[in-house]
Parts: structure tokens; C-alpha cells; sequence
């Protein structure tokens, strides 16, 4: 006979603790309307504890205001990068509850909610970015990226984010990631040139962006095929590898994406850039010969060839890439910067030279023979210079290295007439 007054007992607390439930979220929600988030979240949490014991329904609501209130606060600037986060994990919490007990009521409005919160974190993050809070950055692309995991170009965002803030373990973490749902991020963007603000707008498909051309909203429709991102995903897991001092991990990373992909050309200059950084030039050769075996009229390709060469200092190689770039393709203007760069790195060495030599007869020799040496490098470098200006008026940087070599070769008429077009 005890034991029934004992089950008894037990029941009614339940029942008080599912009534105390109730009446809690009725007074969130009560808090909620008079524009109360921070006295609804704490009434909630207050209840939670309680939460096990609830029906499906009353779980369900529970989820939904708990969330309502902290995206409100979120809105609020009241600690927002942590209640955007806690009220999407309510959300889907509330989802979660809905779809295994077969009734649908605050779904919806949840999964709306949810997709709010994303693009909130993706604004966010680009706002952190823009000031260098890198790290604040990759979290909040990571975290949009988990409430949808089918927008997997904010894994890949988040990735190389966290390579900004020097979080290497983080970001090879997420590469391996995007590694294992053989992610390559090849698409296509759509564009179009806003009416109003004369700035192009991304559509994510086709039929968005002609609709608002139809409508006299945009013009000018563009459309913008996206490469693959693979060559960069596994560059940079094999440059964190070898950070780390784990170069043969580094050399099967690569070798397996290429197994994978072994039509994809990024990699194979990835593999040579590997073979370079740890000093194994006849690999390196090797690779390269494969590159420009597969594409040998590819002027991005054989221009990157000159960038590895000329990183390696091997100068001969460089030039022959660039002056190769500028066969396929006579308006690539950077092998026109690069190879005028090429002539003139050598300019410190015969400047300091030249500082260091006195008044003798033998010195004043060497003086003189420098000095031709270093004419010789202007001149060299000038046909590069003026095509580039040619190709991009507006690059004042190379207009500024040109003027300067004029300037050294005392090239007055020259130096004039370019000062006067750039100002």
C-alpha cells in the first residue's frame, strides 16, 4: 500500500512540473510581445530543465519561442554571434521534434528563421574580414555552413579563412573535410547591372537574374563559369603539411587528389610547387613536363610556370615561360610586368655595389662599367614597361617604374610625354 501512495506522489509531481512547463512558455510568449526577449530567454531557461518530460507539441513550442527570443536578442546587438547560434541550434531542435512526431506547425517559420540566421553569420563574416577579425570570420562561415550543409562553398570559405587567421589544424580540418565530399567548386555565377545602384548583382540561377532583367530592374545579364578550387584546397593542405613538418603527408595528399582528378592540371602545379619547396628539382622537371605536355598553349598555365621558375630564381627558365605567355596570348599584360620585373632585380645588387667603390683609377673603372651594366638593365626592361602601359593606362604602378627608368636614362622628352597622359 505504500508503494501506490509513493507512485502517486511521483505522478503528481510530474504533473505540477508539466503545468509549471506550460505556464513558463505562456509567460515567455507573453514577455515575447511586449518586445521582452531577455526576460523570455530566461524564463526558458529557467524551464528547461523540465523540457524531457514535455509532449511533442509542448517541445515543439518550447523550441520555437526559445528561438524567436534569441534571434530577437541577436537583432538586439545583445551578444549576437552567440544567440544567432543558440537560437538556430532552438530551431532545428524544434524541427527535429516535429519531424519524428509526424505533426507540422512551427517547421515553416523555423527553416525560414534558420536561413535568415545563415546569411546574418555570411554578413557577418565578410564584415569581420573587412577589419581582419579572421578568425571570428572562418567561425561564422563554419557555422552557416552547418545549418546548411548542402552550401558547401562556405565550408571551402571557411577553410581558407582560417588559413587567414593562422589557424592551421582548423583549416586543414575543414579541408579534409571538403576533401572527403570531393568538393571542387565548379559552377557557374550569374550577374546582372542594378538599374538603381549601376553595381552588378549576383543571382545564384539563371531564371532569378532574367526575371529581374524582364521586370527593368537589372540589364546588362553576364554569365560567369566558376574553376575548380581543387588545385587550391590541396596546395594549401600540402603547404599546412609541410609547415608542419609533414612533407611525405603532404607528397600522398597531392598524389591522391591527382589519382582523383587526373584531368585536373592544378594539381599537378601544386605537386611541382611541393617537389620545389622541398628542394627536388628533378621531380619538379618532371611535372612541369606533364603540365606542358597536357596544355602547352594554355597562357594561364604556362604563365604560372614562369611564377615557380622565377620563385625558384632560376631566371632563364622564367623569361622563356613569360616571352612564351606573350606568344599565346600578345595582351597578357603581367608576363609583361613580370618579365620587365625579371630585368630589374638585379638593379640593388650593382647599386650597392657602386656605393662601396672608392676613387682609384681601378675603381672608377669598375664605377664606370656598372654603370653601363645598369643602363643596359633599363633599356632591357623598357619595351616590357611600355607595353604594359600600353595594355593598362591606369596601372600607376607601372607607369611610376617607367617614368623612373626614364627618369635614370635622363629619357626627358619621353619622361614628359608619360607624365602628362597619367595625370
Amino acid at each position: 500500500m505504500k508503494s501506490k501512495y509513493v507512485l502517486l506522489a511521483s505522478a503528481l509531481l510530474i504533473s505540477v512540473a508539466t503545468f509549471a512547463q506550460k505556464d513558463q512558455i505562456k509567460a515567455a510568449e507573453k514577455a515575447m510581445k511586449g518586445g521582452k526577449s531577455q526576460e523570455a530567454a530566461t524564463i526558458l531557461m529557467e524551464a528547461e530543465p523540465l523540457i524531457a518530460a514535455a509532449t511533442d507539441a509542448e517541445k515543439a513550442q518550447f523550441f520555437f519561442v526559445k528561438g524567436n527570443a534569441l534571434l530577437d536578442l541577436a537583432n538586439k546587438n545583445v551578444d549576437a554571434n552567440t544567440n544567432l547560434s543558440l537560437a538556430a541550434k532552438a530551431y532545428q531542435d524544434l524541427i527535429g521534434v516535429e519531424k519524428v512526431s509526424g505533426k507540422v506547425k512551427y517547421s515553416t517559420q523555423a527553416a525560414a528563421s534558420i536561413t535568415d540566421i545563415k546569411f546574418k553569420l555570411i554578413n557577418g563574416a565578410i564584415a569581420d574580414s573587412k577589419i581582419e577579425k579572421h578568425s571570428d570570420s572562418a567561425k561564422k562561415l563554419y557555422d552557416a555552413y552547418l545549418l546548411d550543409k548542402k552550401d558547401t562553398i562556405n565550408l571551402y570559405y571557411a577553410a581558407s579563412t582560417y588559413v587567414n587567421a593562422n589557424e592551421y589544424d582548423k583549416a586543414l580540418e575543414l579541408y579534409e573535410n571538403l576533401k572527403n565530399l570531393n568538393y571542387s567548386g565548379v559552377g557557374t555565377s550569374y550577374f546582372a547591372v542594378n538599374k538603381l545602384t549601376n553595381q552588378e548583382d549576383f543571382f545564384a540561377t539563371a531564371a532569378e537574374r532574367d526575371r529581374m532583367v524582364k521586370l527593368g530592374t537589372h540589364e546588362k545579364p553576364r554569365t560567369e563559369a566558376i574553376p575548380s578550387k581543387r588545385g587550391e584546397i590541396y596546395k594549401n593542405m600540402a603547404l599546412i603539411l609541410v609547415e608542419k613538418g609533414k612533407t611525405d603527408e603532404a607528397k600522398k595528399a597531392i598524389s591522391e587528389a591527382r589519382k582523383a582528378n587526373p584531368e585536373d592540371t592544378s594539381l599537378i602545379l601544386t605537386e611541382a610547387n611541393l617537389y620545389l619547396e622541398t628542394k627536388d628539382f628533378e621531380m619538379y622537371k618532371k611535372l612541369i613536363a606533364e603540365v606542358l605536355e597536357k596544355n602547352p598553349n594554355d597562357a594561364d598555365l604556362v604563365f604560372n610556370l614562369g611564377v615557380i621558375s622565377a620563385n625558384a630564381k632560376n631566371v632563364p627558365e622564367a623569361e622563356k615561360y613569360y616571352k612564351k605567355v606573350i606568344e599565346i596570348n600578345p595582351q597578357y599584360i603581367n608576363a609583361y610586368i613580370n618579365l620587365s620585373a625579371l630585368k630589374l632585380e638585379n638593379e640593388k645588387v650593382i647599386i650597392d655595389e657602386m656605393n662601396k667603390l672608392g676613387t682609384s683609377t681601378k675603381d672608377m673603372k669598375r664605377y664606370d662599367d656598372l654603370k653601363k651594366k645598369r643602363e643596359d638593365l633599363f633599356k632591357s626592361a623598357i619595351p616590357y614597361l611600355q607595353k604594359a602601359v600600353e595594355l593598362d593606362p591606369k596601372n600607376s604602378d607601372v607607369s611610376k617604374t617607367l617614368l623612373g627608368v626614364y627618369s635614370a636614362l635622363e629619357m626627358t622628352a619621353e619622361y614628359k610625354a608619360l607624365k602628362a597622359k597619367i595625370q
